[in-house]
């Protein structure tokens, strides 16, 4: 298929400017899983403005400090006004311009392709190049047009997916100039201070790299944004919902109830008392839609029987602790739903599948994790366990739990080293939460 001059020389002056001009100094992400697979594509998903171009152009910048030639790391962006228009079948241009300017490769290419989303046809284009070379691809995408479960659909089962998230707790001190240290476990008094006082500051204001440094008020307005977009863009035009008070609802709901069970039917209830017309199946289908694009992060509860599943209700997370001031309306501090809505969304970081536990005495354990390696833990979290009862109670439920899943290690984390118990079993180990967050898990 021809190629336009116009789109040609806009495309020539990408790639010109991929292969010559400075990476970009960037703040460096802990992303976990990053082994890919051979003639698979990299597909980084997540919520917009999580930080999904950046962490491309870190990857470049891990294989040129390998050793990897700057001309093996071309890059283009597709979202730009002046490549309206392109097609799938006039993107072996690339290739062959490519191959004019490098003629002799050692090795394979490492094909950088943020936004290509707005080709049409691009994942016929990624395969032929999968099918043809031993070259790398990696792919970004906003997530209204490159989600998870369709970039398996897309590519044929040929995508390597990668979830990024807005920044963990050990990447906003690396953002903000500070020393992760080495040993969390083992701080000075003033440095635990310092580590404390950063934490609390992250609980509140997120991870999302835009909102570091901001005021109360532009962090809100930013992250109400971030939400109206992902709401209309993600779910409303992609998925044509037309119930958008419903939606609204749904999301306000989500958001402002962090860590709490969410049941459709009782939502439907609530709903349908306000006089806002829904069906039940909707409620399920716009669920699902929030999850894909990343805005909810959803946990079932742990049971072999899926009847059990079912009827059970989710508990439903924001992807960010800093959605949590913007939705809530109780006036409370809720730190308790932040601290947990954190350890969550570090799990799902490291690739862990997580259910939440309800014994046979009735007790809950709020994460039930699996990890890649089929490691298995059961987590606690408390933000204050330092009074007896309460320790009491959030231990009887750790030891309950144990009984039924034997061999998972369990865990209590806390806000601070001052709200963990003064008495805990062999068999617990308690910390505060930041010491396991700033610990990677193959050292933890």
């Amino acid at each position: 298929m021809s190629l336009p001059q116009p789109l040609k020389e806009v495309l020539t002056e990408k790639l010109a400017e991929s292969l010559s001009l400075p990476m970009p100094v960037l703040t460096p992400r802990r992303v976990y899983g990053m082994t890919g697979l051979p003639g698979k594509a990299t597909a980084v998903v997540g919520m917009r403005r999580a930080g999904k171009t950046t962490f491309l152009h870190q990857l470049r910048g891990e294989r040129l400090a390998a050793g990897r030639p700057r001309t093996q790391l071309p890059y283009v962006n597709f979202e730009d006004e002046r490549l309206a228009g392109l097609e799938a079948g006039q993107l072996g241009f690339l290739l062959d311009e490519y191959a004019r300017r490098v003629p002799e490769v050692q090795g394979g290419v490492t094909w950088c392709f943020d936004e290509i989303q707005v080709v049409p046809g691009w994942e016929r284009f990624v395969r032929r190049v999968l099918d043809a070379a031993r070259d790398e691809i990696i792919v970004t995408g906003s997530s209204a047009a490159l989600l998870s479960r369709e970039i398996a659909t897309a590519l044929r089962g040929r995508a390597w997916e990668v979830p990024l998230y807005p920044f963990g707790f050990a990447e906003v001190l690396a953002h903000q100039g500070k020393v992760v240290p080495d040993d969390p476990g083992f701080l000075t008094a003033a440095a635990r201070a310092q580590i404390e006082h950063a934490f609390l500051g992250w609980l509140r204001a997120g991870g999302f790299p835009e909102a570091q440094g901001l005021g109360d008020a532009a962090r809100r307005q930013l992250l109400q944004d971030y939400v109206d977009v992902a709401m209309l863009r993600d779910v409303v035009e992609r998925h044509g919902v037309g119930n958008v008070p419903g939606l609204r609802w749904l999301v306000r709901h989500l958001l402002g109830n962090a860590a709490a069970p969410f049941s459709v039917e009782k939502f439907y209830a609530a709903l349908k008392s306000q006089g806002v017309a829904i069906a039940k199946d909707t409620v399920h289908q716009m669920l699902g839609h929030l999850e894909d694009c990343f805005l909810v992060r959803l946990v079932w509860m742990e049971s072999s029987s899926e009847r059990q599943r079912m009827v059970n209700p989710r508990k439903a997370y924001p992807v960010d602790t800093g959605l949590i001031q913007v939705f809530d309306r109780s006036g409370k501090s809720n730190l308790g739903h932040a601290l947990e809505t954190a350890v969550l969304i570090e799990l799902e970081r490291r690739r862990c599948a997580v259910t939440y536990v309800r014994t046979p005495h009735g007790h809950e354990v709020d994460f039930l994790a699996r990890g890649p390696g089929d490691e298995i833990e059961l987590i606690q979290v408390c933000a204050d366990a330092s009074d007896p009862a309460t320790a009491e109670r959030e231990l009887r439920a750790l030891h309950s739990a144990g009984e039924v899943h034997a061999g998972a290690r369990k865990r209590l984390l806390t806000l601070t080293r001052d709200g963990a118990p003064t008495v805990v079993p062999q068999d617990v180990v308690a910390q505060p939460a930041y010491e396991w967050l700033l610990t990677p898990p193959d050292t933890d």
